[in-house]
Formats: C-alpha cells, structure tokens, sequence
C-alpha cells in the first residue's frame, strides 16, 4: 500500500507541475527552436523558412530559440505582457534558466525582445525593421529576416538548410530530466506489481 500511495503521489505531483506552468512557449521551446502563434497559425512555407533559419543557425553555432506572438493567448496566464516584447523575453529566459542561458529572440507586431545573445547581436537587435502586422505570417517573416541579420552580427552565416531537428545542450539537459522521471515512474510501478503479487501469494499450509 505503501507503494502504491507512493507512485499516485508521484503521479498527481507530476500533473499538478504541469498544470502549475501557464506559459506555453516555455513549454514548447524545450524541446524545440520556434514556438508558433496559436491562431491564425502561420503558413507551411513561410513555416518551413523560419524553422531552416534556426536550424542553420544552430548549426553554425548560433542557436536561438525563437517565440513569435500574436496574442494574449499565446501569453498563457501572463497576458499582461502583450505588446511588450522585452518585458516578455525577460519572463520567458526566466522560465527556460533553469537549464542554463539560452540565446532567445521574442517577436511581437511591437518589436523584439531578446536575451543572452552576443554583444554584437544583441546591438543589432535595435536596428531591426519592425513586422509589417500582427499576421502570424508576418511575425515569422520578420523573425527569419532577423535571425539572418542577428546570426551576421555575431559573425555566423545563415545558409539554407533543412527544416530537421537541432538540439542544443540546455534542450538535452531537459530531455535527460525527463528520462530519469519516466524510469523513476516505471520502476515505481515494477515494484508495485510485485508488491501485489506478493500479497496475492497464498500462504504454505
């Protein structure tokens, strides 16, 4: 019994950690390099472009995790910081420290917001043309334009590449966690069921 109180423990504080993070683009820049507005989601090929963008720069040691925002649903439960980019991005590298600094760039109709990047990128964030609206479509234009232009200040070039995935060190940190509490789960589980077998044995005579 005390088993199985155990991993219902470790079940419920497992989804009440979840629930507990109201910022969806924290949760989605763990694992990958642009989180994308909600609605109207933002078109394939224009898609395909910012995601090439990351991946080459990444590639050429210039990672960056990328949040475009269209709304306050995007926000989650800090609407309050729509329209205001760097205040968001200050928030956002807040919620991704916890695996150490990550180069990020924040797009709103408003402008940008950014954190840990380069001395020479971080400069060149202030000369960077505004989205020509609040369209997902133009947020994601402009984000691949500056991840361009940033990546060249900071002495990298951006090439085409594929759209795959890039993992950086602080993503991987993440998924190491992760794997540790699903096998942490699972042999909570194992030694539950040969907890129960155990009881279930019938006594000898």
């Amino acid at each position: 019994m005390r088993i199985i109180a155990a991993t219902l423990f470790a079940l419920l504080l497992a989804g009440s950690l979840a629930r507990a993070d109201g910022d969806p683009a924290s949760d989605v820049l763990l694992g990958q390099n642009v989180f994308y507005p909600y609605a109207p989601a933002v078109s394939p090929a224009i898609q395909n472009g910012l995601n090439a963008a990351a991946t080459a720069g990444c590639r050429a040691r210039f990672p960056v995790k990328v949040a475009l925002i269209a709304s306050p649903a995007d926000l989650g439960a800090v609407p309050s910081l729509f329209g205001k980019p760097q205040s968001y991005a200050d928030y956002l590298e807040q919620e991704l420290s916890s695996s150490g600094k990550q180069p990020l760039l924040v797009v709103m109709a408003t402008g940008y917001g950014s954190e840990d990047l380069p001395p020479r990128a971080q400069r060149a964030v202030a000369s960077l043309r505004k989205p020509e609206s609040d369209r997902s479509d133009d947020l994601a234009r402009a984000a691949t334009s500056a991840m361009v232009r940033l990546a060249a200040a900071g002495g990298h070039r951006i090439t085409d590449a594929p759209a795959a995935a890039c993992t950086d060190p602080a993503s991987q940190v993440n998924y190491r966690n992760l794997a540790l509490v699903i096998a942490g789960l699972i042999g909570i589980g194992i030694c539950t069921v040969v907890a129960v077998r155990r009881t279930r044995r019938p006594t000898a005579a």
